[in-house]
């Protein structure tokens, strides 16, 4: 098979098998696509492809093929060759065996046809986030998984936490496939509740949405990277997006509203040490502190660590993590 060329000829003795992303809106393709399009003899399609649609629509004559037996659509697009340029506009599931049967076929023929593989268009970053929405569909809608069908909100909960915590135990180790494989999982957990919400009676919203509001917030957080607000260092940065995040949470009746009460304790105790000290409430913390009970010495040791910028729960993740290693290990002999 040979690679692209813009060179097109309808009476060429060429076979073209036109492919393109099925992430890509139907009909976007590019110029030598539209070139060997438009200079084919023949073009063909299995019936019912958007992409041929779209094609169609554009003025182009889209001849339907049944393309289930391989073999013999690869006999008849290298037969038709013979009386020049045949387009096979490419399916969505990539035509299964039509390649190996279109090789087998022009090898046995003393003076073949050219073929042609043409990618008329490419995936875009971040293109495989629609296969993750489209299997997500396809598993709730009908027909699908009846587990995943009967799953709500509340249900899927336990997943949630469970693969956030697996997520950070696999980027704190480093390990990128473990880091990709559990990342997978918590995007998982993102788009499961998007599919589930499609479904909420009187207040649906779904994926787009979802991203939708992460984009603007995004942009209204980022004024130095989108507007003309001034923040060339770290520190400056995070001082912007805390004034920024105060504005937005003018309407919180206390300094602590808002911590999610699922945090493990160590975490929650610096959420409110974090917020409280922005907050000018420190006099809180000295009260809670005086107590002088073992969750009061908890609590000065989680100050202490804020103040030396170290992340507690991490630094005793840290901990844990070597303890347990240890373990593995044989006793020592005393």
């Amino acid at each position: 098979m040979t690679g692209p060329t813009s060179d097109y000829g309808p009476d060429d003795r060429r076979v073209v098998l036109l492919v393109s992303t099925p992430r890509v809106a139907p009909g976007v393709l590019t110029r030598d696509a539209w070139a060997a399009l438009a200079a084919a003899r023949q073009v063909w399609a299995g019936p019912d492809e958007p992409q041929a649609e779209a094609i169609a629509e554009a003025g182009v004559d889209v001849l339907a093929r049944d393309r289930a037996d391989a073999p013999s659509l690869a006999r008849q697009l290298v037969s038709a060759a013979d009386s020049g340029t045949v387009v096979w506009v490419g399916s969505a599931d990539g035509d299964p065996g039509l390649n190996e049967a279109i090789a087998t076929e022009v090898t046995r023929l003393p003076e073949p046809p050219d073929v042609e593989v043409l990618v008329g268009a490419f995936d875009l970053p971040g293109a495989r986030l629609l296969d993750v929405v489209a299997v997500m569909d396809r598993l709730r809608s009908p027909g699908g998984c009846p587990w995943d069908a009967k799953q709500t909100h509340q249900s899927l909960v336990p997943y949630l936490l469970e693969e956030a915590h697996e997520a950070v135990e696999a980027l704190e180790t480093g390990d990128t496939d473990h880091m990709r494989e559990e990342l997978g999982d918590l995007l998982l957990q993102i788009a499961f509740h998007s599919r589930v919400a499609e479904e909420h009676p009187t207040a649906p919203f779904d994926i787009d949405d979802v991203a939708g509001e992460l984009v603007q917030k995004l942009v209204r957080r980022h004024p130095h990277v989108f507007a003309d607000v001034d923040a060339d260092t770290p520190e400056a940065v995070e001082a912007n997006w805390e004034t920024i995040k105060a504005s937005e949470k003018e309407h919180r009746l206390h300094p602590l509203e808002g911590v999610p009460s699922s945090l493990p304790a160590l975490a929650r105790a610096e959420k409110y040490v974090g917020r409280l000290e922005k907050a000018g409430r420190s006099d809180l913390l000295d009260a809670a502190e005086a107590a002088g009970d073992l969750g009061a010495q908890l609590l000065t040791m989680v100050r202490r660590a804020r103040s030396s910028g170290v992340d507690a729960e991490g630094a005793l993740r840290e901990t844990l993590r070597r303890l347990a290693e240890a373990s593995e290990g044989p006793p020592r002999a005393d």
